[in-house]
């Protein structure tokens, strides 16, 4: 099962970038983490929003500032296209994926699709084809708890929350299925976790999920399929409304500053 890693903390945060060679003269023992490096940098100043939606940038910028040549920076930030969180154009010049509502809408519309399935798959009993449900216990340890052993961290949360719709779909025993959704995930991460980190939801996901679980283990369908899908719904609409304000504040407040290596800020209205 694919699981987002705890947020590492941002090269920002430190005075000067990070060590490095000379363009074209990275030691052998760094070279094959230097493009999950870049990558891992920019990906968190995307999901933090010191890049912003139409930023651009381009190869020779960020080679620079992270002291590395040129090919690590073109495999991050190809992979980063990968995810859906950049587009590249002329030159080594690339922007940040403009935010998309409507994909984010078909995104959330297939994800509960899915799931909604997969629950009613996991309360039917059928001895044609067996599910092993041991992960469920896993699950209910996590989640079927009291308020004072539930995590607060954000970031933390924000991955247990990953890890227990994954492992529903997976429990299903759809590969293909499985395969998608990790996808998907990615895609929404952007957005999905600005819940975790700027909402109000932790103590409502813990409900939700040991209720959704509750149903499971009773093998009640029909209730399983319905808190599934207000479940989704209640966390699509909450993370547009927070991913509107953090964008407005981010554009608005003259603090909010690129980081070095952004070329051209881009003032969008959304």
């Amino acid at each position: 099962m694919k699981s987002l890693a705890a947020p590492a903390a941002s090269v920002h945060e430190t005075a000067e970038p990070p060590a490095g060679r000379e363009d074209g003269e990275e030691g052998s023992s760094r070279s094959g983490s230097l493009p999950e490096y870049v990558y891992a940098r920019l990906r968190e100043d995307i999901f933090d929003m010191r890049l912003l939606p139409g930023d651009q940038i381009t190869e020779t910028e960020i080679a620079a500032y992270f002291k590395v040549s040129r090919t690590p920076v073109r495999q991050a930030l190809q992979r980063l296209q990968g995810d859906g969180l950049m587009q590249g154009y002329v030159r080594g010049g690339w922007e940040v994926v403009p935010m998309d509502f409507k994909r984010f809408s078909d995104l959330y519309e297939m994800r509960k699709l899915i799931e909604t399935h997969v629950v009613r798959r996991l309360c039917t009993r059928d001895p044609a084809h067996p599910l092993d449900l041991s992960c469920i216990e896993g699950l209910r340890r996590v989640w079927c708890v009291p308020g004072s052993a539930r995590e607060l961290d954000g970031p933390k949360a924000s991955l247990l929350d990953e890890q227990f719709h994954q492992t529903l779909v997976r429990a299903a025993g759809n590969q293909e299925m499985a395969d998608a959704f990790d996808r998907l995930t990615d895609r929404i991460r952007i957005v999905r976790r600005l819940d975790f980190l700027y909402g109000d939801c932790l103590h409502s996901t813990y409900e939700e999920h040991a209720a959704i679980l509750d149903c499971i283990a009773a093998g009640d369908a029909d209730e399983a399929v319905r808190r599934m899908g207000e479940h989704i719904d209640g966390s699509h609409a909450e993370v547009n409304q927070i991913t509107l304000h953090r964008l407005h504040s981010a554009r608005a407040t003259s603090t909010t500053k690129p980081p070095p290596y952004v070329a051209v800020r881009v003032r969008r209205q959304f």
